[in-house]
């Protein structure tokens, strides 16, 4: 599982760990041809699994919006923060959340220890704020989510692939320690979201 996890998060591994693992050699999940580091993903709908992809088989599901397999895209957007009062009304005990819609509804989910951890959602409240915030309603089923994170009184919002809240979820489970995550660990998901800003287009002007 820790060599799964690595795969998304991007960390080198420790120097101590099996050289059988320091050598993993990435390979498509659909044809098995070895791919590059950075490499496309596709979402299997009937598994809710990631599946690492080669270029050619990226590409075959790329438009496969309704199949058991998708792509999923890189698209980045940054929308208007939301205020603390509309974060609050959510009624969620956490500071980082993503909102994944899929063919069965809307579900949302935080990063823990234990791996992506779902939480109950007041669909009305959410209603409200895509509303007020078209970007919130605009994540393509499955394969984007809305990941919100509220830091003091900012509440960042964005739209992100799904595999960005994997990078995410396997950046806590590898690095969190103790109670409050450890210096290294909010380091680490501090660099995520620079990373998220720096790639991120404002929503609206993404044309």
């Amino acid at each position: 599982m820790t060599s799964r996890l690595r795969r998304f998060v991007g960390a080198q591994p420790a120097a101590a760990e099996p050289v059988a693992v320091q050598q993993q050699v990435e390979r498509c999940e659909m044809c098995t041809a070895q791919v590059a580091p950075e490499h496309g993903h596709v979402v299997d709908v009937e598994h809710r699994s990631l599946m690492c992809a080669c270029r050619p088989c990226y590409l075959l599901f790329v438009k496969g919006d309704n199949g058991r397999y998708r792509a999923v895209p890189d698209r980045y957007l940054v929308g208007p923060g939301l205020t603390p009062q509309e974060w609050q009304g959510l009624g969620l005990p956490i500071s980082t959340a993503f909102f994944l819609r899929g063919d069965s509804g809307l579900g949302v989910f935080y990063p823990s220890p234990a791996g992506a951890t779902e939480c109950l959602l007041d669909l009305d409240v959410w209603s409200g704020l895509t509303r007020a915030h078209p970007m919130l309603g605009q994540a393509r089923p499955e394969v984007e989510a809305i990941l919100i994170r509220q830091v003091e009184s900012d509440v960042e919002c964005y739209l992100v692939p799904i595999d960005a809240c994997y990078q995410l979820v396997g950046t806590v489970r590898l690095y969190w320690k103790g109670f409050d995550g450890g210096e290294e660990a909010r380091e680490r998901i501090d660099a995520f979201f620079a990373d998220i800003r720096s790639k991120a287009k404002p929503f609206g002007l993404e044309a």
